[in-house]
C-alpha cells in the first residue's frame, strides 16, 4: 500500500466480530460436556469450530479487501488517464 492511499472502513468489515461473538457469547449456550463431538467435550467442539470458522471468516474479508482495491486502482486509473 502507498502511503499516500489509506484504508478505509467497510460494512464487510463487521465479518471480523463474528468469530468473537460466537466464541465468547456462545460459550453461555454451549457450556455442557454432553454431547460428545468427535470425543470432544461440546464446548471444546464449539471452540474448535470457531477457530476454524475464524479462519475462514478472515479469508473472506482479504478477499472482499482486495476486491475492493483493484475496484479502487481501475476508478483511478480510469480517472487520471486522459481520454483519446
Amino acid at each position: 500500500m502507498s502511503e499516500g492511499r489509506r484504508r478505509r472502513w467497510h460494512r464487510y468489515h463487521l465479518l471480523g466480530f463474528l468469530p468473537t461473538v460466537g466464541m465468547l457469547g456462545g460459550i453461555v449456550f454451549a457450556n455442557r460436556v454432553r454431547p460428545l463431538v468427535f470425543g470432544l467435550p461440546f464446548l471444546f467442539a464449539w471452540i474448535a469450530a470457531w477457530v476454524l470458522a475464524t479462519s475462514l471468516i478472515m479469508w473472506c474479508i482479504l478477499r472482499l479487501d482486495r476486491a475492493h482495491e483493484r475496484d479502487s486502482a481501475a476508478d483511478a486509473d480510469a480517472v487520471t488517464e486522459p481520454a483519446a
